[in-house]
Order: C-alpha cells, then structure tokens, then sequence
C-alpha cells in the first residue's frame, strides 16, 4: 500500500500552495495599491508580446489541467489517481484565478477552453476506462503535460518585464514542479 506516501507528496503539494495562494495575496495587494497610488496610467500600461503570451500560457494550462481533472473525477479507478485529479482542480483553480485577475488589471483577453491538442487528449480519456484510464490520464495530464508547462513557464519566465506577470510565473514554477515529482512517484508505483 502506498497511501501513506501519496498523501504525504499531497499533503506536501498543499503546503506549496497554501504559501502559493499567500504570496499572489500579496502581489495582488501590493500591485492594486501600486496602480491605485499610480493612477490609470499605470494600469492600463500596454503590456509586451512577450507577457502577455506568458499570461496566456499560464491561463492555457490550467484550464487544461482542470478540465483532464474533472474528466478523471468521474472516471478514475485509483482512489490515489481521484485525490490527484480532486488536487488539479483545487491547485489549477486557484491558479488560473489569479492570472485571470493579473489579465484583467492588463487588459489581456484569456483563453477559455482547452487548446486542440487537449480536447483531442479529452476525447481519448473519455473513451478509456478503468486502468487504462488511469494510467492515460496520469502519463498524459500528470507527466506529460507537467514537463511541458514547466519548460513553457521557464522560457517565458527569460522574458518577462512586468513585475505582476513576473511574480505568477514565480509562484506557478513551484507548484507546477510538485504536481509533476507527485505524477512520476504515482506512476512508479502503479507500473511495478
């Protein structure tokens, strides 16, 4: 049984979180007080190319995490694959919430739904069930799609001039890097 140790690579993940959620308070605090002491002006400052695709692509993920998640809630045979999807939507939610408020400030229009590739991925789960569906769902929306983003978020991260921008990708680096070591563990475990 494995529990013990997936819940610990949980319970670590919230940890991660809780201190993700505290700073982006903050950063949002800091920033609303910044533009509101700055004016208008600073607020609506046009942001680069650069940021605001880094805006996009941190928006884009989550929504593609979370919409893989709600597929693996209903259908997951694992309890341990369940908590980990249950962890996505949590983790992604708050996540996306944030850009999504950084985007409002900047005046940047946010993608609403998975990208292509993503409903393609959707469609496939749906057809799965069982332990093929577990083990789809944690190689393609755990591993797979972790690495991805995390290499995204470090590219554009090189990039970045607004410091608002600057501070999610900082704080999405972290959790992102958890959700990923907690998809290889599982899938170590369940491919014995």
């Amino acid at each position: 049984m494995q529990k013990n140790k997936t819940l610990k690579g949980l319970l670590a993940i919230s940890a991660v979180v809780a201190m993700f959620s505290t700073a982006g308070v903050q950063a949002q605090a800091t920033s609303a007080a910044q533009n509101s002491a700055a004016g208008q002006s600073e607020s609506s400052a046009k942001l680069s190319a650069g940021d605001e695709k880094a805006l996009k692509d941190m928006a884009q993920a989550n929504i593609n995490e979370i919409a893989a998640a709600k597929i693996a809630l209903s259908k997951a045979q694992s309890s341990d694959v369940k908590a980990f999807a249950q962890k996505m939507v949590d983790d992604h939610g708050a996540a996306l919430t944030k850009v999504q408020t950084v985007a409002q400030q900047k005046g940047v229009t946010l993608p609403t739904e998975p990208d292509a590739s993503h409903k393609a991925m959707a469609a496939q789960l749906e057809k799965q069930s069982g332990d093929a569906f577990d083990k789809m769902y944690m190689e393609n929306a755990g591993t797979k799609d972790h690495q991805m983003v995390l290499s995204t978020l470090k590219r554009d991260a090189g990039s970045i001039k607004d410091s608002d921008v600057k501070a999610l990708a900082d704080a999405h680096t972290p959790v992102v890097e958890q959700h990923l070591q907690s998809a290889q563990q599982m899938s170590m475990h369940s491919g014995k």
